[in-house]
């Protein structure tokens, strides 16, 4: 099994708000995935879903966030699947994507995951899906 490489980062949101403790996810890997400017992105996702993406976002917020930015769903699990895809490099393709696990979205590019913490609890993390940009 090969786990994958995380580099840690918040994703440019440091550039303009000092809180560290916030549920951006979603803003977050669609900067780093996008290589989009946090705070455009900020910006962008409140327009289009009337949400505040500081504290989380409902599962249709972040689909149509995801799609006003170019994203184009791949699903890796349909029910009673089990899961068929894990957060690891040999298990997903290259390029830019946001992958969606429980509770979390989070940018990998080229096999390479980025996010304020290594969510892919050494390659067992399950990905339900992913937005290829």
């Amino acid at each position: 099994m090969k786990f994958i490489q995380f580099v840690q980062t918040d994703g440019g949101r440091s550039k303009y708000y000092r809180a560290s403790s916030v549920g951006d996810c979603v803003t977050r890997a669609a900067a780093l995935a996008t290589g989009r400017d946090y705070k455009e992105v900020y910006d962008l996702i409140r327009r289009v879903t009337g949400e505040s993406p500081r504290d989380g976002l409902t599962k249709d917020a972040s689909r149509k966030a995801m799609e006003a930015l170019g994203g184009v769903w791949h699903p890796t699990m349909t029910i009673g699947s089990g899961c068929t895809v894990h957060l690891r490099a040999d298990e997903l393709p290259k390029g830019r994507l946001v992958v969606a696990l429980s509770g979390h979205l989070a940018a990998v590019v080229d096999g390479v995951l980025y996010d304020n913490n290594d969510c892919s609890r050494l390659g067992t993390r399950c990905v339900y899906g992913y937005w290829k940009f």
